[in-house]
């Protein structure tokens, strides 16, 4: 039961990846990438973290009083991800056209209703991520449900409202929300959640904007802020809101949330630019221009994505 639980957590290793490299990867390297980032990158960390390997859990709880907490995977899988995610991102440059004049050129969603659906999708989906996490049923807390509801609701709000009503950022905050909310979600009072969520929106629009318009970081769907950022803090803030004195059940130590969080970056960094960057060397990772300007549907599966193709 465990192996096929965390198996499907391991499936969302490449997903995560696939929306920030979108219409400009080659499929085979990519899905070669995909297969060794979850063979050794991912379950290298979540082994660290879930099953005690190379003794990081012991020596966290030995010296400062309490393990890496991190009962959903708000870092071993969105932050593993999402940072990933940026060093593919930044191997593969930016899409053809994306920047003219040095200025971020639009690219509009193909469709804002089916972005809302895949979004309220995943929001429902969520509240089994997090709840079955416990992985047995007489270990089930409505505490972890009502909390991953408490930081959807923040994540809505922020990003309502720093997004000025743009659709596109409203329906990512409860995103951003959840994942913050994965680490310490059994832990928190739910004003904390809440607030934890409100943090991650505003996270994920700020970001999302700064490193579109400034950086000139072409990640088509934000995967970054929304998983590697928001995943970062919530590993962060379960050792700030799990604490007694706001609320929280305990048991967590901010020393050990700050250096597992530390930790789980460092290896998906290390790990991604080991992944990539060697399958760049070795067989490239990008399209054609000519491929990228007629589109990865046709280009790779020969078939148009919509009618007018």
């Amino acid at each position: 039961m465990k192996f096929f639980f965390l198996m499907t957590f391991a499936a969302a290793i490449p997903a995560i990846v696939s929306g920030g490299i979108a219409e400009r990867a080659k499929f085979w390297p990519i899905l070669c990438a995909s297969t060794l980032s979850v063979a050794f990158v991912y379950p290298f960390f979540e082994g660290i973290v879930w099953n005690g390997n190379f003794g990081l859990q012991d020596w966290l709880a030995a010296t400062f009083g309490a393990a890496f907490h991190d009962f959903a995977g708000s870092v071993v899988v969105h932050g593993v991800g999402g940072w990933i995610a940026l060093m593919a991102i930044l191997l593969l440059g930016v899409r053809r056209g994306r920047y003219r004049n040095g200025k971020l050129a639009a690219f509009p969603p193909s469709s804002i209703p089916f972005l809302a659906l895949g979004a309220w999708i995943l929001s429902i989906g969520w509240f089994g991520f997090n709840v079955m996490s416990a992985q047995t049923l007489d270990s089930i807390s409505g505490l972890v449900a009502l909390n991953s509801m408490m930081a959807m609701v923040g994540g809505i709000i922020a990003a309502l409202i720093l997004g000025r009503n743009d659709p596109g950022f409203i329906h990512n905050g409860p995103l951003a929300g959840l994942v913050a909310i994965c680490a310490g979600s059994d832990l928190m009072h739910p004003i904390g959640a809440l607030i934890v969520g409100i943090i991650a929106g505003a996270l994920f629009v700020w970001l999302f904007t700064l490193q579109q318009n400034k950086w000139k970081i072409d990640d088509v769907l934000g995967v970054w802020p929304l998983h590697g950022i928001c995943g970062a803090w919530g590993g962060i803030a379960a050792g700030i809101f799990g604490q007694q004195a706001l609320g929280g059940l305990g048991g967590v130590s901010i020393v050990s949330q700050l250096l597992g969080t530390l930790a789980g970056i460092t290896v998906a960094v290390l790990g991604g630019l080991l992944v990539y960057g060697g399958i760049r060397l070795l067989v490239g990772i990008r399209l054609s221009d000519e491929e990228e300007f007629n589109g990865a549907d046709l280009s790779i599966h020969k078939i148009a994505a919509t009618s007018d193709d």
